[in-house]
């Protein structure tokens, strides 16, 4: 979750007394943000650049390890912070003034900072993994056992989870489908960006924030890197679906109602000044968080001190729009930033750092006709460019001033030459925005991170069951990164027939693509399924959907009765022996032998989740 940089609320509370003191914090905020523009007051004569590197830490095996208050107070470093899920931590880059080796330096910074981090992890024998979403993370991992120990997270998950009322719906389509319930926010951890921030004048932030919305889609396309999510090829950018629907609290009903979503890209493009926009956004969500805040802006502000806003911006953490206003100061200076929250972490530092100054020069080399953008594009095609761009990355037709372009042709004739033209005008090293922008290029003629996952996965799969196969996917992604090299230079997975198992796990070998047949079936329907499909069991559910018993080739052979007439329930195994997903191979084997199964179901919190078979063994 991405509050405020060092943002603690010590504990959930519900009082109504500091609720009511909070409530009136915050509209004494925006009226504090109103006369700090009207006076001028905001910094708005320098432009600095900052980043925040949120990152995955993995197993020896490549599975999520849930230990990053450890590794971060053995780090000791306070550019290192939690994240929502025990497997991620974040690091908060310094900020740099947006001139001459500004990205050579946040580069040499992130590199310095994963090099100690790196460091401390080898020592607990576990890795750091940059990716928009961890290919290896399972049902287990978004579970509360793996949410970061620490109060503002329990108070975050009560409170939206209560906002909501309910379970959290996902359903996302891609090449496959990933459609369930859950009950957290934890589906939200599995997101893993790298968040990019540019301080914007607060003459010119309504403009430059329109133009952000803008480009998002076109930025988006060439940067997508989380194709998949526990083994289900989805959108090219997931992260963009998922982050909405784990966190979306609006409730459904039987009447058709306009409801803001917690995350989201906006309805319309921006007008007046920033105040605008954060009174938007209080009056469509309500407040979840509170705390206790000593002293209020509007008296810091008569005393001639830069107000804190506080309790906006802790309302402002708890909003999660894709370009989101931020209010911050610096030297005893208010200003004014875009967090650029849609672009993944990985494949690479160096990519990531090509995201960077692209999405930089673009916001600074933006042509003086788009100062007004609903002159030259409707928003909700400015939208819909995003949302396309997130589900077809770089194979995306865009809208750009009604014109339908290709994303290779948009960004090579149009944006790159913009994204050259504003680092020259801030005084970019020649050197390093021709490297950096010609990843870009070289990305837009070759390979994204979601291409490459897709294509090695594929190619794992002819050989591997799906969670081998993610294993290895994520061994690969390891590897290359240490690599130091952009993603068009990665080299392709070898697929061999060794090696198949990592850690002896009944999940890397059993089969998830299951035939099922419910109790009041007629056995003549699963004899005829088993023969047809070439199985020898096949599980039996009842009208819950829980598993109730098995079903087996060799009894189905041994009945000598009319199968046309028979229920399934009738002739079933019910008493039935499962095994989880986590239970060791060798545990299953010695089950098998002793009991003398063919095969045993595989089941997550009563769910079946697969079969195992002395075949697979």
């Amino acid at each position: 979750m991405h509050f405020d940089m060092g943002e603690m609320i010590l504990k959930s509370k519900k009082d109504l007394v500091e609720r009511k003191a909070f409530v009136q914090h915050l509209i004494n905020d925006v009226k504090a943000l109103e006369l700090l523009l009207k006076d001028k007051k905001f910094e708005d004569d320098i432009v600095r650049i900052g980043s925040e590197q949120e990152l995955c830490l993995i197993d020896k095996n490549y599975q999520p390890a849930g230990v990053n208050l450890e590794l971060l107070k053995a780090i000791d470093d306070p550019h290192f912070t939690t994240e929502l899920a025990s497997y991620n931590i974040e690091i908060n880059l310094d900020p740099f003034e947006l001139k001459g080796n500004c990205f050579s330096a946040a580069e040499q910074q992130v590199r310095a900072l994963l090099q100690i981090a790196d460091g401390k992890a080898k020592k607990m024998d576990i890795k750091l993994l940059l990716t928009g979403i961890l290919p290896t993370i399972g049902r287990r991992e978004v579970s509360l056992d793996f949410l970061t120990p620490i109060p503002r997270y329990f108070a975050l998950n009560d409170a939206l989870v209560a906002n909501k009322g309910g379970d959290f719906k996902l359903k996302i389509r891609g090449v496959d489908e990933l459609y369930l319930k859950h009950n957290s926010v934890m589906f939200e951890a599995c997101n893993t960006s790298f968040q990019l921030h540019l301080q914007i004048p607060s003459y010119d932030f309504i403009s430059s924030y329109n133009w952000s919305q803008a480009i998002a889609g076109p930025v988006l396309s060439v940067c997508c890197n989380s194709p998949m999510l526990m083994g289900r090829e989805l959108w090219k950018e997931t992260r963009i679906a998922l982050f909405q629907q784990s966190l979306d609290t609006r409730k459904s009903g039987y009447v058709l109602n306009d409801q803001a979503p917690r995350v989201g890209f906006g309805t319309n493009w921006e007008q007046g000044s920033v105040a605008e926009i954060f009174k938007k956004d209080i009056s469509k969500h309500r407040v979840l968080l509170t705390k206790a805040i000593t002293e209020g802006s509007l008296e810091q502000l008569k005393r001639g001190e830069a107000p804190k806003l506080e309790a906006l911006r802790l309302h402002n953490g708890t909003v999660y729009r894709w370009n989101r206003p931020c209010y911050g100061i610096g030297g005893d200076k208010p200003h004014l930033r875009i967090e650029n929250r849609y672009i993944p972490s990985g494949p690479s530092v160096t990519d990531e750092m090509a995201n960077f100054a692209f999405w930089i020069g673009l916001m600074k080399g933006r042509p003086p006709k788009y100062d007004d953008m609903e002159s030259y594009m409707d928003f909700k095609a400015a939208k819909t460019n995003f949302i396309k761009a997130a589900r077809t990355g770089k194979e995306t037709m865009f809208l750009w001033e009604n014109e339908l372009i290709s994303s290779k042709k948009l960004l090579m004739n149009k944006l790159l030459p913009i994204a050259y033209d504003g680092l020259q005008k801030c005084n970019i090293d020649l050197e390093d925005s021709n490297r950096l922008l010609r990843i870009i290029e070289k990305r837009a003629k070759g390979s994204t991170g979601e291409q490459w996952q897709v294509r090695n996965f594929r190619k794992l799969r002819k050989v591997y069951k799906t969670n081998t196969a993610l294993q290895h996917l994520t061994k690969a992604m390891y590897e290359n990164q240490k690599k130091a090299l952009p993603i068009h230079d990665w080299q392709e997975i070898l697929v061999s027939q060794k090696d198949k198992r990592m850690n002896g796990l009944v999940k890397e070998v059993m089969s998830t693509h299951l035939f099922k047949l419910y109790e009041n079936d007629f056995a003549s329907m699963a004899r005829a399924i088993m023969e047809w499909n070439n199985i020898h069991h096949i599980p039996i559910k009842n009208d819950k959907g829980d598993l109730s018993g098995l079903l087996t080739w060799s009894y189905l052979e041994g009945l000598d009765m009319n199968l046309e007439e028979i229920l399934v329930k009738d002739i079933m195994i019910k008493e039935i022996t499962t095994v989880g997903p986590y239970t060791t191979i060798v545990e299953a084997q010695h089950l098998m032998e002793s009991k003398g199964y063919g095969c045993l179901p595989v089941c997550d919190h009563r769910a079946l989740v697969g079969i195992v078979c002395k075949t697979d063994l």
